[in-house]
């Protein structure tokens, strides 16, 4: 659709076009496949569609063109998804201050299971719990407040483009700043 569309050479009626063809079947149900071997399929058909949106050569990188068009790369709105799901349904998680009496840093994260079963580790439950507790702590601090913390989390993710929850998972943002 977008590149029957190319003829427009219009960014903004292209990114509509994204947004209501690609992005709302993407982000369907992301938190139960997001992290799957077959999403990465679906990350190279997202970076195809940003190269044409934006006239770029099949070799140029995506990571700026996320950036100029506001657009989140599959494993940024896979982040994006599951900890808006952490925080809506907070109910179901365990902080770390109701386990145990100790005042520590790790505190107000949320209890990890220990486990080494991999298809535990890839549930949404535990997925969720460890990208919350990766989270800048001056984001993790708006969580009471659904709105704002959509909003700092969407500038977070678009500041820094991850490609993978591994590279979120290395990086150091202590100095993030909201």
């Amino acid at each position: 659709m977008v590149r029957t569309l190319i003829f427009l050479r219009s960014p903004e009626i292209l990114r509509m076009v994204y947004f209501s063809y690609f992005q709302s079947v993407m982000s369907y149900c992301i938190i139960f496949w997001g992290n799957s071997h077959h999403s990465v399929k679906v990350f190279k058909i997202q970076k195809r569609i940003i190269r044409i949106i934006t006239n770029s050569n099949r070799h140029d990188t995506c990571r700026p063109l996320f950036k100029q068009l506001g657009i989140l790369p599959l494993p940024s709105q896979y982040i994006f998804s599951i900890l808006l799901f952490v925080v809506k349904n907070k109910n179901l998680f365990q902080l770390n201050s109701q386990i145990h009496n100790l005042h520590t840093r790790s505190n107000y994260n949320l209890h990890l299971l220990s486990t080494s079963l991999t298809l535990v580790q890839s549930g949404v439950t535990y997925s969720g719990s460890k990208i919350y507790n990766h989270l800048p702590t001056q984001i993790k601090h708006l969580s009471t407040n659904v709105v704002l913390f959509n909003t700092a989390l969407k500038k977070f993710l678009l500041h820094y483009v991850f490609y993978s929850t591994d590279e979120y998972y290395q990086q150091n943002y202590n100095v993030y700043a909201c």
